[in-house]
């Protein structure tokens, strides 16, 4: 068997679980996360339950754009190779 061949198969795996969702998509599945949790939809709950996890999704893409040393903001100094707090 060619080595390219196991390559690819795995290659094929491991990318078909690369899946981007539709904002829809997204907001239905966070929708079903706050109903799992017990909120009721159109209540206070439901929608902090929503901005809760609108804004740890967020808090994601920062500390991946910061290479996970971002905690928030707040007062800091930019120092050689990234953010450092005071």
């Amino acid at each position: 068997m060619r080595p390219a061949i196991p390559f690819a198969l795995a290659a094929a795996v491991l990318l078909s679980g690369c899946t981007t969702m539709s904002p829809q998509e997204r907001r239905a599945a966070d929708e079903e996360t706050c109903r799992g949790y017990g909120f009721k939809p159109r209540t206070n709950g439901f929608a902090e339950c929503l901005q809760r996890i609108d804004l740890d999704r967020e808090a994601d893409r920062r500390a991946r754009r910061y290479g996970g040393r971002y905690d928030g903001p707040g007062f800091g100094v930019v120092a050689i190779g990234g953010y450092e707090r005071w």
